[in-house]
């Protein structure tokens, strides 16, 4: 029967995962050392590890393959031939909403939502604990953002495709994830965005003929959202890691952002002797982070993570804020953005850049990816006093 091939893979492929890297990572060296999997076979075998990995730590002392039918029947809805092989009197329910489905593996099996995700008391205020959990069970969608001016094509284009999309605004679509855009659309049209990321850039307000730094800049990704807002300013962006500096410099030759120097920088070590005689009109720092926001994307983080690496993020987080502040002229703003949703990383942050570094709040938000298939993360707008 295929349903017995598909959980033979998975098993064998779960035994073989190492559980310290990303999934993302780990699938394709494993599918090109192991040729024999067809494509049918490597596409369920990934899907099958990802539906596993998103009970979290619920269940954990069950067999591996009785985990998967129980993640099978919370995740996926309606005919399922796998479920239907080998849990019948599940398949028969599984057009029962979830909250439903939750319910009937609390009272048949002493399921505990709480378990999925055992870190609900870090969680930032004003998140919904049981709407969070419950989001670990729903495939965050695929995001992208339209350069300006290709709004229209790039919606015809995935129309004439025959590729569904939600337009959240004209910029901003929603797509299945794992939708295949680079034979239907011009890379120069539109940038893969999650939805929450796009949506801080509503904090920065940039002004004509700024300086900005991007201080954990990455792939560039908030610094395009930047330069789109305001052409005329100019960028220093910065990350410790020189590989991904070239990433963004591919990206911001596409965008056609020329005026800006990158510095390769590690801003837990004192800047001064790269960046003595710099001030900046505003600061991004998108702080690394636990990255808890993300993990509908990477479910298999809830199993790695130890609770106790919170409180080494947040050391982390202060070291880098107080060797980025100083360069930050007076009156103007430094944006902290977090991908996590633990409040030591978020509101925790936030008091001690006003308390100890003495920055006045204006606005903070936690961006509630959860209830729209997006990431979580938390943005805050503080001045310089």
């Amino acid at each position: 029967m295929r349903a017995e091939a598909y959980l033979r893979n998975f098993l064998k492929v779960l035994d073989a995962y190492p559980a310290d890297r990303p999934l993302a990572k780990f699938l394709p060296e494993y599918f090109r050392q192991h040729k024999e999997m067809g494509s049918g076979d490597r596409r369920m075998a990934s899907r099958l590890l990802y539906t596993y990995f998103r009970l979290g730590r619920a269940f954990a002392n069950l067999p591996q393959e009785e985990r998967l039918f129980l993640a099978e029947f919370l995740c996926s809805k309606g005919a399922n031939e796998f479920l239907t092989h080998f849990k019948p009197e599940l398949a028969e329910k599984n057009d029962w909403p979830l909250a439903d489905k939750l319910a009937l593996l609390e009272k048949e099996f002493g399921f505990e939502l709480a378990e999925v995700f055992p870190f609900g008391m870090h969680l930032s205020e004003g998140i919904d604990r049981d709407t969070f959990l419950q989001s670990f069970f729903i495939q965050p969608e695929l995001f992208i953002r339209s350069h300006p001016g290709k709004e229209q094509v790039v919606q015809s284009k995935l129309a004439a495709a025959g590729i569904a999309f939600e337009e959240i605004s004209p910029q901003t679509l929603a797509l299945a994830n794992g939708t295949k855009l680079d034979q239907v659309l011009d890379a120069t049209w539109y940038e893969v965005q999650d939805f929450s990321s796009q949506q801080t850039a509503n904090y920065f307000k940039p002004q004509k003929w700024e300086y900005w730094w991007d201080a954990c800049a990455a792939s560039g990704g908030k610094s395009i959202l930047l330069h789109q807002l305001e052409s005329s300013i100019k960028l220093l962006v910065s990350d410790v890691r020189e590989s991904v500096l070239s990433n963004l410099e591919e990206r911001f030759d596409i965008n056609q952002i020329r005026n800006y120097q990158k510095k390769v920088i590690d801003l837990t070590q004192n800047p001064d002797p790269i960046l003595h005689h710099y001030e900046f009109d505003g600061i991004i720092l998108d702080a690394p982070c636990t990255g808890s926001g993300t993990w509908g994307r990477t479910p298999e983080m809830i199993s790695q993570f130890s609770e106790g690496r919170i409180a080494g993020f947040q050391t982390l987080q202060q070291s880098i804020a107080k060797n980025v502040v100083k360069y930050l002229k007076p009156g103007k703003p430094l944006i902290y953005i977090t991908c996590s949703v633990f409040k030591e990383e978020n509101e925790e942050m936030v008091h001690f850049l006003t308390d100890e570094l003495q920055l006045q709040l204006e606005q903070q938000e936690v961006l509630k990816g959860y209830t729209r298939k997006a990431d979580s993360m938390f943005v805050a707008r503080l001045i310089k006093r």
